[in-house]
């Protein structure tokens, strides 16, 4: 077991339960050990302040996971939180109208790099470090001594460049034949655990499709930038949109939008689905006046195309100002990031100043967090990284 010492300036903090160690808290970062090395954190008169494990993942070297000296990191600790993160979700397993959600959100439900996602009884775990990953034999363990599953399917999202492990997703179980189908709110998504890193459906963007299908979208020209399957054009149909327009740069963006639209009885041959750069579709709009009523932008917080970078943090002003070129007066722009380096305020801030530099007015009419099964920590409330701004063009 490592032991090490949080600086005096931080020591609240993590008393206080925020489980996220990084470098800059401790007084000899480089005595850090091994990836899945069990450390207690110390204060400078060598108290114990939290056990936790190393795992490096983005900023971070490692997870607290509990600030109980007498518990130990194991198989007891995991079915403890499993238990307690299955009981949040008990009416979640009820509901016959959706049937995917989150069962366990990281430091949220306690255990800081892993993510349990459910799919009609088809279990995915996703393993954010290598740290977290050698840990997983007795985190299954526990998890199996909780639930009844169909199947087990794994993601590994860590490697030293910190990219998608390509594996053998399948962990255990019965190999279901693929699409697995799932329902959000009554529509339906097709779901491949089995295929890359992503499955074919966001399920944290949940709040924000009901809204658009239910509120935004009726009557209504929709434009869906960043549109990866689909699933934002499929709930506008079904909120009665005149026509959708889906525009992704990955080719595979096709035949998954179309699987998406055809789950729900909608003839994709109706939509327009685009394999483009957005940022020239942006410019291809303007220049042949085409304009919409709804424009949704989901972009991921880091994107790179031949000709463009695009960083959330930098440039989602910008992005913004195009978005509103190509919005009709009065139109809505359903405007999301993903980023956790920036708050919801300075989220508003930069569609504040997009529309101060275009000149015009807008309204906030509606804001979006984390869903419920997203659990988040009142101690890290970096944990919440999901900003969703609902803005209409005045």
């Amino acid at each position: 077991m490592t032991k090490v010492r949080i600086k005096n300036k931080f020591a609240d903090k993590v008393k206080n339960g925020y489980p996220l160690l990084t470098a800059e808290m401790l007084e000899s970062p480089d005595q850090v050990g091994q990836e899945g090395e069990i450390l207690t954190a110390v204060d400078d008169r060598n108290q114990f302040i939290a056990r936790g494990y190393i795992g490096k993942q983005n900023k971070g070297i490692g997870w607290l996971i509990t600030w109980d000296a007498e518990e130990e990191i194991g198989y007891r600790l995991f079915v403890n939180r499993i238990r307690a993160a299955l009981g949040r979700r008990k009416k979640w397993f009820n509901k016959t109208q959706t049937t995917a959600f989150r069962v366990f959100n990281g430091e949220g439900d306690g255990i800081g790099g892993l993510t349990i996602d459910y799919f009609d009884n088809h279990y995915l775990f996703t393993w954010y470090s290598e740290g977290i990953y050698l840990l997983r034999e007795e985190i299954l363990q526990a998890f199996e001594e909780l639930v009844t599953f169909k199947s087990i399917y794994e993601k590994k999202r860590f490697d030293t460049k910190g990219q998608y492990v390509e594996d053998d997703d399948f962990v255990k179980g019965e190999r279901p034949s693929f699409p697995l189908i799932v329902k959000e709110n009554g529509a339906q998504f097709a779901v491949h655990l089995n295929d890359g890193a992503m499955v074919g459906v966001f399920l944290d963007q949940r709040d924000v499709r009901k809204a658009i299908r239910d509120k935004y979208s009726e009557g209504k020209n929709v434009l869906n930038t960043f549109s990866y399957t689909g699933a934002f054009s499929v709930f506008a149909s079904l909120g009665g949109a005149v026509k959708t327009t889906s525009v992704d740069l990955a080719n595979r963006s096709v035949a998954k939008t179309i699987e998406q639209f055809s789950m729900n009885g909608i003839d994709y041959e109706a939509q327009d689905i685009l394999v483009r750069d957005v940022f020239r579709y942006f410019n291809y709009a303007v220049k042949n006046e085409i304009k919409f009523d709804l424009v949704v932008m989901d972009p991921p917080s880091f994107a790179r195309s031949k000709k463009n970078i695009f960083s959330a943090a930098k440039d989602y002003k910008n992005l913004m100002k195009q978005a509103i070129d190509i919005t009709e007066d009065k139109g809505i722009i359903v405007a999301s990031t993903n980023a956790a380096s920036f708050n919801m305020k300075k989220f508003q801030r930069f569609i504040d100043e997009a529309f101060k530099e275009k000149g015009l007015k807008y309204e906030i009419i509606e804001t979006f967090t984390l869903p419920e099964d997203f659990t988040v920590s009142s101690s890290f409330p970096e944990g919440d990284y999901l900003k969703v701004l609902v803005v209409k063009r005045k």
